[in-house]
């Protein structure tokens, strides 16, 4: 019975732990590359299908991100959100839990036009990708993995062109670098340009730059044409990243930006050679990133630099839509 909470005889902890082990099984069999799956955050929890072969569960949490925090350069600011725990049961059982998420999805969320519906799923797992499709979301990004390696050497470098680690008199012109990248991803993916994104972006430069991160930049005549801004983090049980990589140290690029008049040269691939050495310390997993599918040109640049999709993060704006 679709929606029906409590299995005779389980408790839906019980039955969500069960299904775990059968999704872990499942994970694995989808992609080496994946991590063992893990229990939902805490929220809503749904079961579909009980006591049949399509028996399936799910966590529905809802958040809403407060005016000038730095999420809402690429989320919505009402968000409800699925967290499947298909174990076998594939396409059905997607099906049914996204049918009764939308029943679920509260009212404020529903009205608000600034809401989003995702769901974060293996790439791999195209059952459950048809499911989602059917319901009215879309693949609008990807987190990307790479193993530990190096780049081909630049071919014929650019003299001209100068890959340094940026300074503190670099911020103005990395804000610049980085707004175009937001305006260009607001419209081919999840980016949203809001009235205080260059200040908000700004702050968050300077608090990367603050901690030591790695930014990257490529400067021409003494003009800044490219950014990169990088860091290191690891994925640890307990951490929001558990459940997406593998455990370990991982490298990873959170913005990458070229000047429009200054793309289709190979300032890009020239910034991504210079940084990678420095995401990959010895021991390190490798390097992950995010880019919008939508996107004709990170979509094309991430996979030819070896990068290749793990996640895709299903989404429909707004949350009402979702069908």
């Amino acid at each position: 019975m679709i929606g029906r909470s409590r299995p005779a005889g389980r408790s839906p902890e019980v039955l969500l732990s069960e299904l775990l082990r059968d999704q872990q099984a499942r994970f694995a069999e989808i992609d080496a590359g994946l991590p063992p799956a893990v229990l939902p955050p805490p929220g809503d929890v749904v079961v579909v299908g009980a006591g049949s072969d399509d028996e399936a569960a799910a966590v529905v949490t809802h958040h809403s991100w407060p005016a000038g925090s730095a999420p809402l350069l690429w989320s919505a600011a009402e968000v409800t959100e699925l967290h499947p725990v298909l174990g076998h049961a594939g396409r059905a059982g997607a099906d049914a839990l996204v049918t009764e998420w939308r029943a679920r999805v509260p009212a404020r969320v529903r009205a608000a036009g600034d809401s989003a519906a995702v769901v974060t799923w293996p790439s791999r797992d195209v059952a459950a990708a048809r499911a989602f499709l059917d319901h009215g979301l879309v693949p609008l990004a990807v987190l990307a993995v790479r193993p530990p390696g190096p780049l081909p050497a630049v071919a014929d470098p650019d003299p001209a062109l100068v890959l340094r680690p940026a300074r503190d008199d670099d911020l103005e012109a990395c804000v610049e670098l980085a707004m175009h990248e937001i305006v260009y991803s607001s419209m081919v993916g999840g980016s949203v340009l809001r009235p205080d994104a260059e200040a908000v972006k700004r702050a968050a430069l300077r608090e990367r730059r603050g901690r030591g991160e790695p930014i990257w930049v490529a400067e021409r005549d003494g003009r800044l044409v490219g950014l990169l801004e990088c860091g290191l983090t690891d994925s640890t049980p307990g951490s929001w990243l558990a459940g997406l990589l593998p455990a370990g140290r991982w490298g990873y690029v959170n913005c990458a930006s070229v000047l429009p008049g200054q793309r289709g040269h190979g300032v890009g691939h020239a910034l991504v050679t210079a940084a990678l050495p420095t995401l990959q310390p010895p021991g390190a997993r490798g390097t992950y990133l995010y880019y919008n599918p939508p996107n004709p040109v990170s979509s094309v640049f991430w996979p030819r630099h070896g990068y290749r999709p793990l996640w895709t993060l299903w989404e429909v704006r707004p949350a009402s839509a979702l069908r």
